[in-house]
């Protein structure tokens, strides 16, 4: 995988282009603030009124409409969440902007699976930081930067891989490492591992795990920090040394165990399982319940959500965040 650094980007290609950033939540911001520092001086933010407005012209942007800031620009960075990219791409994008644009996803699902389907005479590039966008802002602000994926989806100009790696380095991932990728595998890859680790399986493991000894008569609270509270401790380990390196610092007890019943929690049924929720990503499937959900007013989505919130392990941490609350009193 081809990897680009500061020394590989010309700053001045961004630097030299107007900027508009559609959508001003979490990653929005971020980019456009870490843009304007990296030297972009023509940067406008396209959002309705209301908070994300204010929020913008607060940190001294101008804002105008989405449909002005399409017209206008010469790279659009579309930062809205995934489901709003396809009326607002048809509705607002699409019918102004100017051939030879540049546009600019996070995220490869819109594009990938035909949300937005940009016209033959665009540029359209991937340039997805990976982190969340206040800790991208703030390695930013300390001189640092966050691993990017990038790739170059359609190339109208001939330009559009270096204005992609400009705007990537400007957003101070050249620091860190720019990686070639294409839409495809970043956003096929990106929603399995969604789903099968980060926001899917540990969460329900942990759940699971905590429920099993409260129903065999462990107590909540010590459920809870051997199912949860620990787990950070050991991914911070994983992370810094990765997983041979963590295992030469947890006990011996817990690395025997850990051989000896990891198998035995993922095993066949879990690998089908993954194998399943990979053909639901790569065929649409997933996507089109997703957008199903989203046009009906998000039933299902608000209704998990709620019932999140209520699962007792969510009470047993409130009570141990009272407790360490009242040690500070």
């Amino acid at each position: 995988m081809p990897v680009y650094y500061d020394r590989d980007c010309d700053l001045s290609l961004i630097r030299g282009r107007k900027v508009a950033v559609v959508g001003y939540g979490s990653q929005g911001r971020t980019q456009a603030l870490n843009l304007r520092d990296s030297g972009v001086g023509d940067i406008r933010i396209g959002v309705r009124e209301g908070k994300s407005a204010d929020a913008a012209r607060a940190d001294g942007f101008e804002v105008v409409s989405v449909a002005e800031a399409a017209g206008w620009a010469d790279v659009l960075a579309l930062l809205t969440s995934d489901e709003a990219h396809r009326d607002l791409y048809r509705d607002e994008i699409a019918p102004h902007l100017k051939p030879g644009a540049c546009l600019v996803f996070a995220h490869g699902l819109s594009v990938r699976f035909g949300l937005v389907a940009p016209a033959a005479d665009l540029d359209v590039v991937l340039v997805s930081p990976k982190g969340i966008g206040p800790r991208i802002r703030d390695l930013y602000v300390e001189g640092e930067g966050v691993f990017c994926l990038f790739g170059v989806h359609q190339d109208a100009t001939g330009n559009a891989k270096a204005l992609g790696l400009s705007f990537a380095a400007g957003l101070g991932c050249g620091r860190k490492g720019i990686l070639e990728t294409t839409m495809r595998d970043e956003c096929e890859s990106d929603l399995f591992g969604e789903q099968v680790v980060l926001c899917g399986g540990v969460p329900e493991l942990v759940n699971d795990a905590f429920e099993t000894l409260v129903r065999a008569g462990y107590p909540p609270e010590v459920a809870w920090f051997e199912c949860f509270y620990e787990l950070k401790l050991v991914v911070d380990l994983m992370f810094a040394r990765g997983v041979a390196g963590a295992f030469e610092k947890i006990s011996n007890t817990a690395e025997y165990g850990a051989y000896q019943t990891g198998p035995r929690v993922i095993g066949e049924a879990a690998r089908a399982a993954m194998k399943g929720v990979l053909d639901d990503v790569q065929d649409g499937g997933f996507v089109k319940k997703f957008m199903a959900d989203y046009d009906a007013g998000f039933p299902e989505l608000l209704a998990r959500r709620r019932a999140l919130g209520e699962r007792p392990i969510e009470a047993a941490g409130r009570r141990l965040a009272e407790v360490a609350a009242k040690a500070g009193e």
